[in-house]
């Protein structure tokens, strides 16, 4: 048994790191030895057990005499080796050992000096406020790397997190009051995230973040006295009181000392400007007309200011339009057309995050096609959504009228919702107009229009005049509250363990679902002889027609040609035997009700078994003999439970696992009915879009979903059309009557009754000729149902074009080019306009489809209003506090237990509210997510770092119309003059990447590519590096490089933010119509101006990006050794050593670049052969170039080297350990390889530590 020794001691972190890590390991991989999970011991281990001093907590002992490990790193890597995030030597695992890393040299000791004198602990001279300000240091890059990232290391908690984690427990629990948290808020975020992890939950309870008001004695588990400490341990702790002191104190002298050359006092630091506050676009500006950007830029990115006026512009101005700039759309394009017609949502709809991915992704694409040139239509609609509207409006009319449907009568219920449709139904508009859609508003449809029911009426009949659409009664998806089919997408599964009591509506108690019941039925002619058979539905025995035994099953071969007999009806049910029966599965005999349950209806089908209804449609029982006749369904099933044990019948009852189907509406329990209702034949036509697809005439990508296709149309079956609702297209489809003897009545079922007509006196002239009779002889009754939504969302990419009626939209705009939605609709949407569209116009609908990922949370959870999770894409772009946020759940369906719970989601997820994101990070944001076959995890933090992007443009922006001038004049084209520096050709040549990688991506859907293409050249290239560049340059006396750099600047801008367009249209066409034109025929908009393309910008320099690739290196590592010694208000002159004249020559080329960059003082390169000065720190820039950083006179070398003594120290044992532990017996063999692999990487990484620790001692023993 292996034993982990932690301390007791409720703040002792590095213990606690060590526990949360072996959760990990219960649940995960096991143990990175592959033995049983550790016995936990609560004080240090016996002296007497450990051939070596006993060694600091936690401690691990592998079996009793094993190989011992100790300290939290290598314990918690032991204990959790799928932590690691990958094999070892991976990236993930490498950025998963770098934080690690980073968290027990950085973080630990800076949580511990901010914290130590909150508790009482300062030592004499020691400084709080200084230590406050080395965890702050310590705190910013985890900051900046949070901005964008949900945990250190890939989508889920790993060793990285854990560790810094527990390295914060004390500054959270102590230290960090709310106005800290806010200001660091990414990290605050993430720590709650973590700590809220069941694993984290399971050690550390309810982690109590500080108030700001309770004093060290009163902190959580100051009650808890610390067992006694042995005198090492207290010598331990002097030592490193002195070892935190002397690092304090270096830190203050630091900071009081000026550096070299200068005697002023260094500047405080400057801290992060926060958010200024709301800023508001206040120039009156009516609707339509132009937004006036003639003022003064505001000192920061504000979406509110931003956002406003442009819409109404773009749309006054027609922009959205495929007429704009053209005579007609018919006019021949070159160019030529993109149509694509929007998903229509549900009129009862509100946005949601689906449907803020599936707009952001569509209009990038259509705004990147519209920029081109082409053609361009998004056609906006919405759907009728015929059951969420009807029980929208029933409940409305019950809450103020209290009056039910049946009560108003068919005609003014229709009434009432018509109004309610004028009143409310454009509100999802209203919405997406906010999230920037592109879509022309004049060709906006709704599937109830004239225009698409004339549509849907002669679609119906031309189906039914060909035989694809028929009459049959067979089992249907029944809700019992709504009284009416539904189709499988309105089916929700829930899925039972075992025995679970549900609550059903329209029943005060519970039902118990999840239990097998047995009963036997008695074999007819036989005193003894029984069938025991077992169902989870028990009341529907009372329709069982046969019993059903598998042909081979022994048990059952004298029971051929014999019957039982029902104990409760007068028949007799035959043993019918058939294949389908599981000899295995319970008694190997089975009840056969074909009226409800589909498998028991085929196997009637094929045994000529009758089919007896025992409900109706509201789920009461019917055809049954009393006293069950009458009880609804399940006050029946208590019912039959009770009469079999009465009979002697009754076998027993076990929990069963089993899916219950609930209608997603009602919330009630599906019932399988027999009904008449209309199908469509699906089968030829699921083989032409099979085919289609084969054939590659319609593209699916993902490709991964073309399988999926392929099966769903191999094995489709008849699609049920029928609705029996009152909103929805009333079926143009009549029953029979015909007042003649000589013709015998017609029943329901007998499709020869039934006609179909556009017309009522259409349809009698049919009928009339169909029975040969006069038309007045003809009496018609129209059926009282509607059909399927879905029948109407399937003709939608042609009827909202016209169809049946030619039209000049339908012969430009149809066929479509694109359909884009989400993969759960594949079938139940897609599927069927690629069949109607085929059957009913000879062509398909469009020629690609591409399909989007699901959105889930941060979590990787379903998005579930009971989870607390689901999130409004408005409260992304205007922020919401967390009280807004559980005001919505009041405002919703939950149950009262569920709001509670919903609460503590939305708390954990985000505690201080939904911070104020803009539409464009929103949009740029879920495109960046938007990876090809995976579902999206988003965190609505990281769409906060796309705001800071904004931000960033925006800074970017102001700060080159300063430098571009009042007077600037853009050159009439983007062509370089000749005489560009080096960074202006480098700059231009980064530029050419991003625009040949932005139009690649967006051709094949791969919106992450683009999204990370010019989110690089912004950020990395045009802010990081040129415009750092460019200052020097701007402010100099050379007029003709400064030229230079203007021109090439404003090119940057124009490219780049035309660049961005589709993805962030608001904020890029205000910052656009604050660039001067080159030509005074330039588009009035940036969202009709030419999208860049290769041919245009052409600049790509190999040569100009190998040279300042040079800069860029020296750079990163002049900043790296900066870093390493702490220089960072510091100019140190730098000294560049080059192996030949060639790289020599490119150095003395970009050294002022390196100057600026790196914020050197002197930049000289070394002629070959020669020296670097005394006194220099060494890093590899490249194989040809070493930087040398001139230390002398700049650090303290003694004090340097006691501290790099100390780490090689570390270093040298942990590297030893490591070895040790790869050579003990049976490593090879014991050990997984993921582990062996991690500690390969883990020597690896220390071997090259100690290197460069030993390289750094030398180097400081030269300057004593």
């Amino acid at each position: 048994m292996s034993i982990l020794y932690v301390s007791p001691h409720p703040d002792a972190f590095p213990s606690l790191r060590a526990l949360i890590a072996a959760r990990y390991g219960e649940v995960g991989e096991g143990p990175g030895w592959g033995g049983a999970h550790p016995r936990i011991c609560l004080q240090p281990p016996p002296t007497s057990r450990t051939p070596f001093p006993p060694p600091r907590l936690p401690a691990l002992e592998q079996g009793r005499g094993g190989l011992w490990v100790w300290g939290a790193t290598a314990v918690a890597q032991l204990l959790w080796p799928a932590g690691l995030g990958g094999p070892g030597g991976s990236r993930a695992a490498v950025l998963v050992q770098q934080w690690v890393s980073y968290a027990d040299t950085e973080l630990i000791p800076a949580a511990c000096g901010a914290t130590l004198p909150a508790l009482g602990l300062r030592s004499p001279g020691q400084d709080p406020q200084a230590a406050l300000t080395a965890l702050g240091r310590a705190l910013r890059p985890l900051e900046e790397w949070l901005r964008l990232h949900t945990y250190l290391a890939g989508e889920a908690p790993t060793l990285a997190d854990l560790a810094a984690v527990t390295a914060l427990l004390l500054p959270f629990r102590y230290v960090l009051d709310p106005s800290a948290r806010q200001i660091w808020g990414n990290v605050t975020r993430w720590f709650i995230t973590c700590v809220q992890q069941p694993e984290f939950r399971a050690v550390l309870g309810e982690v109590v973040l500080y108030s700001g008001a309770r004093t060290p004695s009163q902190q959580p588990g100051s009650e808890v006295p610390a067992p006694p400490k042995t005198a090492a341990q207290l010598k331990k702790e002097a030592k490193k009181r002195e070892k935190l002191e002397k690092f304090q104190q270096k830190q203050k002298i630091q900071q009081q000392q000026p550096p070299p050359g200068e005697q002023k006092k260094p500047k405080p630091e400057k801290r992060e400007k926060r958010d200024p506050g709301i800023i508001t676009y206040d120039l009156p500006t009516p609707p339509g007309e132009k937004k006036d950007v003639s003022g003064t830029m505001p000192d920061s990115y504000s979406p509110q200011y931003v956002e406003a006026a442009w819409y109404p512009w773009w749309e006054q101005q027609g922009f959205f339009k495929p007429e704009y700039g053209r005579s007609s759309v018919s006019a021949p394009n070159p160019r030529g057309i993109f149509m694509m017609c929007i998903p229509p949502p549900n009129v009862t709809g509100s946005l949601h995050l689906g449907h803020a991915l599936t707009n952001a992704i569509q209009d990038s694409l259509t705004r990147w096609h519209r920029m081109r040139g082409e053609t361009t239509l998004w056609n906006p609609g919405c759907d009728h959504a015929g059951i969420a509207t009807q029980v929208v409006v029933e409940k409305k009319l019950w809450r103020e009228q209290g009056l039910s449907r049946h009560q108003l009568g068919r005609a003014a219920f229709l009434q009432e919702v018509w109004k309610w449709k004028e009143e409310k139904g454009d509100r999802i508009y209203h919405q997406l107009k906010k999230l920037g859609s592109s879509l022309d508003w004049n060709r906006a449809c709704f599937t109830m229009d004239p225009k698409l029911s004339a549509a849907v009426t002669e679609a119906f009949v031309r189906l039914h005049e060909e035989g694809v659409i028929y009459r049959s009664t067979r089992l249907v998806n029944w809700s019992c509250t709504l009284n009416s089919a539904i189709s499988d997408i309105e089916v929700d599964k829930r899925e039972l363990t075992g025995r679970t009591l549900l609550s059903v509506p329209g029943y005060k108690e519970k039902v118990e679902f999840g239990v097998l019941v047995s009963f036997a039925y008695k074999v007819q002619g036989s005193d003894s002889d029984e069938v025991v058979v077992a169902t989870t539905r028990v009341e529907t025995m009372l329709g069982d027609v046969a019993v059903a035994v598998h042909p081979e099953d022994p048990r059952y071969q004298h029971l051929k040609g014999k019957s039982v007999i029902h104990p409760f009806v007068s028949r007799s049910l035959p043993v019918v035997f058939d294949d389908f029966v599981d000899m295995a599965f319970g008694t190997g005999a089975v009840k056969i009700t074909p009226a409800h349950d589909q498998n028991d209806y085929e196997v009637g089908q094929r045994h000529g078994l009758e089919a007896v209804s025992i409900m109706d449609a509201r789920g009461a029982l019917v055809n049954v003999p009393p006293p069950f006749l009458g009880l609804p369904r399940f006050e029946a099933r208590k019912a039959v439970l009770a009469a079999l044990k009465e009979q002697g019948l009754f076998r027993g009852i076990e929990d069963n696992p089993m899916v219950v189907p609930l209608c997603n509406r009602s919330k009630d329990v599906v019932e399988p009915l027999l009904r008449p209702q209309w199908y469509v034949r699906c089968g030829e036509m699921a083989q032409a879009a099979s085919a289609a697809v084969t054939r590659g005439d319609l593209r699916i990508l993902p490709e991964a979903h073309q399988r999926t296709w392929h099966a769903w149309m191999d094995n489709i079956r008849d699609w049920c059309i029928s609705r029996q609702l009152w909103w929805g297209h009333r079926i143009p489809a009549y029953f029979i009557t015909v007042s003649d003897p000589a013709v015998p009545p017609g029943e329901d079922p007998d499709g020869r009754y039934w006609v179909s007509g556009r017309t009522e006196a259409e349809a009698r002239e049919k009928a009339a000729k169909e029975f040969g009779v006069s038309p007045d002889k003809i009496s018609l009754q129209q059926d009282e149902d509607v059909l399927d939504t879905w029948f109407s969302s399937g003709l939608f990419p042609f009827s909202i074009l016209g169809w049946p009626n030619q039209s000049e939209d339908l012969s430009v705009f149809y066929p479509g080019t694109l359909l884009e939605t989400g993969h759960d609709i594949l079938f139940f949407w897609v599927a069927r306009m690629v069949m109607l569209g085929l059957k009913l116009t000879g062509r398909l609908p469009f020629r690609e489809v591409y399909l989007h990922a699901i959105v889930r949370d941060a979590h990787g959870r379903k998005m579930s209003k009971s989870l607390g999770n689901v999130i409004d894409p408005l409260d992304v772009i205007h922020g919401v506090s967390l009280q807004g946020l559980h005001d919505q759940l009041l405002n919703s369906n939950l149950d009262p237990s569920e709001v509670e719970k919903a609460k503590e989601g939305q708390k954990a997820d985000f505690p201080t509210g939904i911070p104020e994101c803009g539409t464009d990070a929103l949009r740029f944001g879920l495109c960046a997510y938007t990876s090809q076959g995976r579902d999206i995890n988003l965190d609505v933090n990281r769409i906060l770092g796309y705001r800071h992007f904004c931000n960033k443009l925006w800074n970017a922006t102001k700060f080159a119309l300063r430098g571009l001038g009042k007077g600037f004049v853009p050159s009439p084209t983007s062509e370089p003059g000749g005489r560009e520096s080096l960074v202006d050709r480098w700059i231009r040549s980064r530029l050419t990447e991003a625009v040949r990688l932005s139009n690649q991506g967006f051709q094949a859907y791969d919106f992450p590519a683009v999204t990370t293409a010019q989110y690089s050249f912004w950020l990395y290239e045009l802010c990081d590096v040129y415009l750092e560049c460019l200052k020097p340059v701007l402010n100099g006396a050379d007029q003709v490089a400064a030229e230079c750099a203007r021109q090439t600047l404003y090119t940057c801008l124009d490219v780049g933010l035309r660049l961005l367009s589709p993805f962030m249209p608001f904020v890029t066409e205000e910052l656009y119509q604050r660039l001067p034109r080159r030509t005074p025929q330039a588009p009035p908009s940036l969202c009709i101006t030419s999208y860049p393309e290769p041919s245009e910008c052409c600049w790509k320099d190999p040569e100009a990006e190998a040279a300042f690739e040079l800069a860029l290196s020296v750079t990163r590592a002049v900043r790296s050794l900066r870093a390493d010694y702490g220089l960072t208000r510091i100019r140190p002159d730098c000294f560049l050593e080059v192996a030949d004249e060639a790289t020599g020559a490119l150095a003395s080329a970009v050294s002022g670049y390196v100057q600026t960059l790196a914020s050197a003082g002197i930049v000289a390169v070394l002629a070959l052969g020669a020296s670097a000065p005394q006194g220099c720190a060494v890093a590899l820039a490249s194989d040809r170039c070493s930087v040398h950083l001139q230390l002398q006179g700049l650090v303290d070398p003694a004090r340097e080297l006691g501290k790099l003594q100390a780490k090689r120290d570390e270093a040298q044992r942990q590297a030893q350990r490591l070895r040790e532990r790869r050579a003990a017996s049976g490593y090879s063999v014991k050990v997984p390889l993921k582990v062996q692999e991690a500690d390969e990487a883990k020597l690896q990484q220390t071997e090259t530590e100690l290197k460069k620790v030993n390289e750094a001692v030398a180097l400081f023993q030269k300057m004593l």
